[in-house]
């Protein structure tokens, strides 16, 4: 497909122009169906395009977004047309909430956002609802079409072979894991000792005077949000952990909350507004210090499991599913997958240092003695881990990677199929082009 083809969908969304008076600063850039696209739609899509894959500004990019945003326009116009899709407007009030958040988040809450478009937030929703409106229908009409492009082994042997053979990559050494976790036990001392020193910052912020922001810079452990002043904006509170959310919820504008306790350390927190499920906040954390851990019970219960596995009584993934405390992976019996992809083949030597020393000198099938690790929110845990697969670095071919290859050549079956379909779907629809790109508005836009 084209190059912002994967970006088909995106809504583009950037802030008026200003200062520009006495200069035409907007214009019609097509008519598809009864709808209009503005060269403002094309100038954003292109900004965002820009910036995700970080390309310089040309012609040939910008007619290529509108080309994308008329395909859409398109797509969207024969879904209307279909009676069997619909749009529930609990979902679209959903998935507009979520991004008028995302966007105040980005630049410092919804006041900043009203004060950036001169228009309420209520008003920016009902300006993006159309549009979001349209683009549900079009990704379930064209997800409609994508189901229907099937490929056949034969059809992927072809696609293979046809890439020159000193051209294929090569595949690095990969591994298959599953594992069951188990947290070691917080010891009163490192408890206390965590309480006295959040204790000494929140007297220091409500008795002293110091601010929250500087406290937080400095002291707290959250490497999600220390680097800003533990802030959270405008957020929906359902994406903290349940006792986080439950403090947050209580916890009126402007307190500062009592030191409380989560999974991942001690708590304090300000709430400087709420909106129904939207909370803009302020928060410290400390965690707990490993070295007064006490890993006694998780390792001696890990041991517990795994002779029960090994003797046959359990399967891992039955144990897995009843006694792992990392729930993301105990629900599909321990499972490992790299959280970017999903993938479940994982690259041995982009492994932590504590993975591979767990399944050193383990063959296919078995089981590791308990052992230290970290997790990837940086908590450290004990487990064990099963070795389910492991393939040698090789050069890539259809006896050891056929799914790989048969995605690769799915992907462009359908990009090459779907491109013919919304070609001849434009046949049915009115499509007239206006404009081309204007260098003084296409400048003003990217420099924002």
């Amino acid at each position: 497909m084209r190059l912002v083809a994967s970006l088909l969908f995106c809504v583009a969304l950037v802030a008026p122009a200003s200062g520009q008076q006495g200069r035409i600063i907007d214009e019609i850039a097509a008519i598809v169906d009864d709808d209009i696209l503005l060269r403002s739609d094309v100038n954003g899509f292109v900004f965002n395009v820009m910036q995700q894959q970080q390309l310089q500004f040309s012609e040939e990019l910008w007619f290529e977004a509108l080309d994308n945003l008329i395909s859409q326009k398109v797509l969207a116009a024969h879904a209307r047309r279909d009676t069997t899709l619909e749009v529930l407007p609990e979902e679209l009030t959903a998935m507009l909430d979520d991004r008028v958040a995302q966007m105040a988040g980005q630049i410092g809450g919804q006041a900043k956002l009203e004060e950036l478009y001169g228009k309420t937030i209520a008003q920016i929703k009902s300006d993006l609802r159309p549009d979001f409106e349209d683009q549900i229908l079009a990704e379930r009409f064209q997800g409609i079409q994508l189901q229907k492009i099937k490929i056949t082994p034969k059809e992927v042997e072809r696609w293979f072979n046809a890439i020159p053979q000193d051209s294929l990559p090569t595949v690095p050494e990969t591994v298959r894991l599953a594992h069951i976790v188990r947290f070691p036990d917080v010891t009163e001392r490192a408890r206390q000792s965590a309480r006295a020193v959040l204790n000494t910052i929140r007297d220091s912020i409500l008795v002293g005077g110091a601010s929250f922001e500087d406290m937080a810079r400095d002291f707290s452990q959250d490497p999600g949000s220390a680097s800003s002043g533990g802030r959270y904006s405008d957020v929906r509170i359902d994406v903290f952990v349940p006792e986080f959310a439950a403090v947050a919820t209580r916890t009126g504008a402007g307190e500062v909350s009592e030191v409380f306790e989560t999974e991942y350390g001690l708590h304090i927190l300000r709430v400087n507004s709420r909106r129904g499920d939207v909370i803009d906040l302020n928060q410290i954390l400390i965690q707990f210090d490993s070295d007064q851990f006490d890993p006694t019970e998780a390792v001696d219960l890990l041991a517990a499991v795994r002779d029960s596995i090994v003797t046959g009584a359990r399967t891992f993934g039955a144990m897995a599913k009843e006694y792992s405390e990392e729930q993301s992976s105990a629900v599909d019996g321990g499972r490992v997958t790299d959280p970017r992809t999903g993938d479940r083949n994982l690259v041995y030597d982009a492994l932590g240092p504590l993975w591979k020393v767990n399944i050193a000198g383990l063959e296919v099938g078995d089981i590791s003695e308990p052992g230290e690790t970290q997790l990837l929110d940086s908590r450290n845990a004990y487990h064990i881990v099963q070795l389910l697969a492991r393939v040698p670095e090789h050069r890539v071919s259809l006896a050891t990677d056929y799914e790989l290859i048969r995605s690769f050549a799915l992907r462009e079956k359908q990009a090459r199929e779907m491109e013919r379909w919304i070609t001849k779907l434009r046949e049915d629809v009115f499509v007239e082009v206006r404009a081309k790109p204007s260098g003084s508005v296409a400048g003003q836009a990217f420099s924002q």
